[in-house]
């Protein structure tokens, strides 16, 4: 994992290659972080360690680098844990007890994992991408983002808050854009696209990047979706996961607007692991299921995400990426291929409908027509 990557170098060396990379001078980067040239220059050489934790926040922010990377390192370079630990286990005592009783009770990793993913699962968030046109939907859309819908009595956002609240996810952002003013729901942290007719969905993602972290599902706003759903996607312990529907081709039947062919597609190993993904039912080979619009990160698939988007916008902005035209007409599908690509494990959970796409008036008008009594409850 990229984690562990950086695990392998030491603080100095690290921080050095980072400021090299960021195109920023030793004296420059000094006078940012409020430390001597010298000392600075003695870190980078490991003549000294790692400097104060205020130092290393500076750092953190100023070289745009994970504060815990930065933390586990300073924790090596002092022969201790990272420092934001030891400061925690000082002020809070029964830490100290709660680590001796997993020594005692000889937890392996594994058991670990999973007291840390129950933790996660208690503190997850949301991030709902709202910035579109929906010009598909046409006049329904003219003065309205398409979240904003109405489905028995309730808009289609609010329909998405009831799944996520029910499953105990109180903290929400959403990144707004075409007809930003229309969405004003309290409780919310918004973000504005403010390009959001020249970019496409992962680029409107990163205008939120800043609360990307910890453990967190970032769905497209154009979903009607169970709470049963958002659980079994809390209930995943991998780092990153998309949520793929393997009960999907009914729901093309008689679709016109929206053809089987532009259709999100998945292709899985024995492992659930993803191998394709995007619009690739050509019928050449068989795919498994259905990407529906949802993922979920872990605190390390936070990071994995954003290191890897900033390496890629680099090299491909104003250049074809995967299946886009050009980086910043990129879909989300196209960056998880990106990964795949790479060798990242990316995981499918497995559903079996508990949802659906209104991206056409046609979608619309069958979502209104038939509306599930489940989706009304949820």
């Amino acid at each position: 994992m990229v984690l562990k990557k950086n695990l392998n170098k030491n603080f100095g060396i690290f921080i050095r290659e980072l400021r090299i990379k960021r195109n920023i001078g030793q004296r420059e980067l000094a006078s940012k972080i409020g430390i001597a040239a010298s000392y600075l220059n003695d870190i980078e050489k490991e003549k000294r360690t790692a400097p104060k934790q205020v130092v290393i926040n500076k750092l953190s922010k100023i070289l745009k680098v994970n504060i815990n990377i930065l933390n586990d390192l300073a924790g090596i370079s002092k022969g201790n844990v990272a420092p934001d630990i030891s400061e925690y286990i000082e002020n809070n005592p029964k830490i100290v007890s709660l680590i001796r009783s997993i020594k005692e009770n000889n937890l392996n990793e594994k058991q670990i994992e999973e007291i840390e993913n129950s933790l996660n699962k208690n503190n997850s968030k949301a991030l709902i991408i709202a910035a579109g046109l929906g010009s598909r939907l046409k006049g329904h859309t003219k003065n309205l983002p398409k979240c904003m819908l109405d489905f028995g009595g309730k808009t289609l956002l609010q329909r998405q808050l009831d799944s996520y609240k029910k499953c105990g996810i109180q903290d929400i952002s959403l990144i707004k854009g075409y007809k930003k003013e229309k969405i004003n729901y309290k409780g919310i942290k918004y973000f504005e696209n403010t390009d959001y007719k020249n970019n496409n969905i992962l680029n409107s993602i990163f205008y939120a990047e800043k609360i990307i972290n910890g453990n967190i599902i970032i769905s497209y706003s154009d979903i009607l979706f169970d709470s049963s759903v958002v659980q079994r996607t809390l209930d995943s312990a991998h780092d990153i996961s998309v949520v793929v529907d393997i009960d999907w081709r009914g729901y093309y039947v008689g679709r016109k607007d929206h053809p089987i062919s532009e259709a999100e597609n998945v292709i899985f190993n024995s492992n659930n692991e993803v191998e394709k993904i995007g619009k690739i039912n050509t019928g050449k080979e068989e795919v498994h299921g259905e990407f529906i619009g949802m993922i979920k990160l872990s605190n390390r698939g936070t990071e994995i995400f954003k290191e890897h988007f900033q390496r890629i916008k680099k090299i491909y902005w104003n250049k074809p990426f995967q299946r886009a035209k050009i980086f910043q007409k990129a879909y989300l599908t196209d960056f998880i291929q990106e990964l795949v690509d790479i060798g990242i494990k990316v995981h499918c959970v497995i559903i079996e409908s508990g949802w659906k796409e209104i991206d056409t008036v046609e979608d619309y008008k069958k979502a209104l027509v038939g509306f599930n009594k489940k989706f009304t409850k949820s």
